[in-house]
């Protein structure tokens, strides 16, 4: 029986918050915001930050490894100081699905100072498992900093120290509530549910058929991830996801007016192809190939408009044993959209 662990505190949203706005398509935000906050970084960190981002995950693993009463930002920064700088970037990489040939490669190009093809091939086995496929240039930046390991790692800190004092120090106290009842909701989820239906309720509309199997689930609620979630193996058979715990009327953008949810999910069946999607999946569920066949078109472009189907909240995946995705429309997923319509406009007039 899988056992259910409970992790939060806002240092996994700062490192999530960084992904995020170097990538708001992927998320739904807008990316004029995104460059905004970006532009506030000053020019030599975000640079080096945008340089970074590709090929140093959220060190997820490593967060879930640190035994601290507080996982604020600030008290997980400093432990990272306390990290020598030439450590500190493989300690990020802790616990991220790193094979024993992928660690001596690490090792081996921090000594000699040297990168050779083989040793970019071996570093590729981390990004395996990454949605959208790892450039070779990612690689040959990320070789590059383990054979200057302790440059990057005092470089790596004031990036990190740089971001939190010039926005997430300020989003922090913002996010904090929210985050503390979006534990406590789901913990109160978990009484009532099973595995697999805490996890497709959390992570809005994903069905993992291996999550019975797993001695330990741990779970973290996150602001910046919603509606998506990020899925690592911290350990043995063992894995952590960080799910979206933000409410539909509740924004990225302190202060924007129209929910988010509703406007992604307006734009997602503004198309033609997607509509036709949705409707095939209302009927059965359909592969990226399966879908392709009927839409003509090549599976990669069919995943692209899943994709945004998915951040709409509209689809449910399902992704067995092996890794194969499955899609269908999610119960309710349109009468919910009108619901959320019908809401907006109500609420406009009512305080009109």
């Amino acid at each position: 029986m899988t056992e259910v662990v409970w992790d939060s505190g806002t240092a996994y949203d700062f490192f999530i918050s960084l992904f995020v706005i170097h990538n708001p398509d992927r998320f739904g935000l807008r990316a004029s915001w995104a460059a905004g906050v970006r532009s506030r970084i000053p020019f030599q960190h975000r640079q080096f930050l945008e340089e970074t981002i590709d090929f140093l995950p959220a060190p997820l693993g490593w967060l879930n490894s640190l035994e601290t009463d507080s996982k604020d930002t600030k008290t997980v920064l400093e432990s990272l100081s306390m990290i020598s700088a030439e450590n500190r970037l493989i300690t990020l990489f802790k616990n991220q699905e790193i094979t024993p040939e992928v660690g001596i490669t690490m090792q081996k190009i921090r000594s000699s100072q040297t990168i050779e093809k083989v040793d970019l091939e071996s570093l590729k086995q981390i990004f395996v498992k990454r949605i959208l496929p790892i450039k070779p240039k990612a690689i040959q930046k990320l070789a590059q900093a383990f054979a200057s390991s302790s440059l990057f790692g005092d470089q790596l800190l004031a990036a990190y120290d740089s971001y939190y004092e010039v926005f997430f120090k300020e989003e922090e106290n913002r996010i904090k509530p929210i985050i503390e009842k979006g534990l406590l909701d789901s913990q109160g989820l978990a009484d009532t549910l099973s595995v697999s239906a805490l996890v497709d309720e959390l992570s809005k509309g994903v069905t993992y058929e291996s999550m019975e199997t797993l001695d330990r689930l741990w779970l973290v609620p996150s602001y910046w991830s919603s509606p998506l979630i990020f899925l690592i193996e911290p350990r043995i058979n063992e894995k952590l996801m960080v799910f979206g715990c933000r409410s539909e009327d509740q924004n990225l953008v302190p202060g924007e007016y129209v929910p988010d949810g509703l406007v992604i999910a307006l734009k997602a069946l503004s198309d033609s192809t997607r509509l036709r999607i949705a409707s095939y999946l209302q009927e059965t569920p359909e592969t990226p190939s399966s879908l392709g066949k009927k839409l003509r078109l090549r599976p990669p472009t069919v995943v692209h408009h899943l994709n945004i189907m998915r951040l709409a909240g509209l689809v449910q995946v399902k992704i067995s044993k092996d890794g194969e995705r499955s899609y269908s429309l999610r119960d309710q997923a349109i009468p919910s959209l009108v619901r959320q319509i019908e809401n907006f406009f109500n609420d406009k007039f009512a305080s009109s």
